[in-house]
């Protein structure tokens, strides 16, 4: 926390020029969404459009709403365009498939369209590990369909009607600056060498990693205690979490797990190990560990006095209850703690080990070694890594790897 604080301090001197009132607002690039529409055609390139409507129509698509969501986005997209434009900014577009560091290093800021996959896309394109700079470029996303997608980390709603006048107190500089905390992943091994990553939207190899980051000799300390001799910082940053899984999801999955590098090993059979930051505690780490208010009436009608006048009044509670749990799952966007959730651990025989291993709790930094036969290192759902038997991850945080977004209220 300390760490943290002081590099704030440090962050905040130096970028004192970079107060939203002095922000340039000149250039910005808006990322588009990958509709599905375009994702059908990306999978069909032979056919015409007419041919690809009749191919989805077969197979029971309802090609009218597909359509219709299409060019509801395009149109959206088309309005922010016009929006940067008018308040005198030089735009470009780009893809999920064209953004590169040359484009990200002109924009002035980064300007994601569509829901939070892409400003996931985004956010990890934007890491200074990616770009191969220590520049700041700050995000601001735009939900381009608010009534099917809840868009937590775009801008709220409101703006969604009325995106001029969220561009207008941008290029004014009647905005916030908000630090979201993201996970560093390292692998460490005897070479120093990346597999290859995968797309999982696109379903390719992404051949970059072995030109944006080179091997670094681990310290005696780390080398002795995790018995390796090189380390390799991967060029994407988590802004939601990284997952290590089987691949096929009902296989179990066999991980060992080292907090804050302390001397205890902690073994788990499970269906997966999620770490999380603050800004992915609304996703899928809520989702993991949430629970439902059958959840809390099944509990309580457990306990010895459940027809008690106590349990009784509570049990007319149990939404409330839910909620309240359910609430304090969540933390800050920029705390610099991570939280690590075992996915459906196995808890009988000598399962976990040792007895007392949570399934989830708070921690600094988390090292990872796989037992996993065919199992993935995911970041942020959309880039992953193989992550079999003998393989080595630390996950942690550095507060110079923060993200930085406008926010409105």
């Amino acid at each position: 926390m300390l760490k943290s604080k002081q590099f704030l301090q440090r962050f905040s001197k130096e970028y004192a020029k970079f107060t939203p009132a002095n922000f340039k607002l000149k250039r910005a690039l808006v990322v588009t969404k990958l509709s599905r529409y375009e994702f059908e055609q990306l999978r069909h390139p032979g056919l015409s459009k007419e041919q690809l409507e009749q191919k989805l129509r077969d197979r029971g698509t309802d090609v009218e709403m597909v359509l219709y969501l299409h060019n509801l986005h395009k149109d959206f997209e088309r309005r922010i365009v016009q929006s940067f434009q008018d308040v005198g900014c030089e735009v470009k577009l780009s893809s999920r498939s064209s953004l590169s560091k040359d484009v990200m290093s002109w924009a002035d800021v980064i300007v994601p369209v569509g829901g939070d996959g892409t400003f996931l896309l985004s956010a990890g394109r934007a890491s200074p590990l990616f770009a191969l700079s220590q520049q700041k470029t700050p995000i601001v996303g735009f939900n381009s369909d608010p009534l099917h997608s809840e868009g937590r980390l775009m801008l709220p709603k409101h703006y969604s009607d009325n995106p001029a006048d969220a561009v207008a107190r941008i290029k004014s500089g009647d905005f916030k600056w908000m630090h979201r905390s993201r996970v560093r992943t390292t692998l460490l091994g005897s070479n120093g060498k990346i597999p290859e990553s995968t797309d999982l939207f696109r379903h390719t190899e992404v051949k970059m990693e072995q030109v944006t980051t080179d091997p670094e000799m681990l310290d005696n300390h780390m080398a002795t205690k995790y018995k390796a001799k090189m380390k390799r910082i991967l060029p994407y940053l988590a802004l939601n979490e990284v997952f290590i899984g089987e691949h096929i999801s009902s296989r179990v999955s066999h991980l060992q797990l080292v907090l804050n590098h302390q001397d205890v090993v902690n073994k788990t059979k499970c269906s997966g190990l999620c770490v999380s930051t603050g800004t992915g505690s609304t996703s899928w780490h809520t989702s993991i560990n949430r629970i439902t208010s059958r959840d809390v009436d099944d509990l309580l009608q457990s306990l010895p006095n459940s027809n008690s006048a106590d349990v009784l009044r509570l049990r007319e509670n149990t939404q409330e209850i839910a909620h309240r749990y359910n609430q304090g799952l969540l933390f800050a966007p920029d705390d610099p703690r991570l939280c690590y959730s075992i996915r459906e651990q196995i808890c009988v025989g000598v399962w976990p080990s040792p007895k007392t291993f949570k399934k989830r709790d708070f921690v600094q930094n988390v090292f990872v070694k796989s037992h996993c036969i065919d199992a993935n290192l995911v970041i942020d759902g959309s880039i992953s890594y193989p992550f079999n038997d003998g393989a080595k991850a630390l996950l942690e945080v550095h507060p110079e790897d923060a993200l930085l977004t406008i926010a409105l209220d």
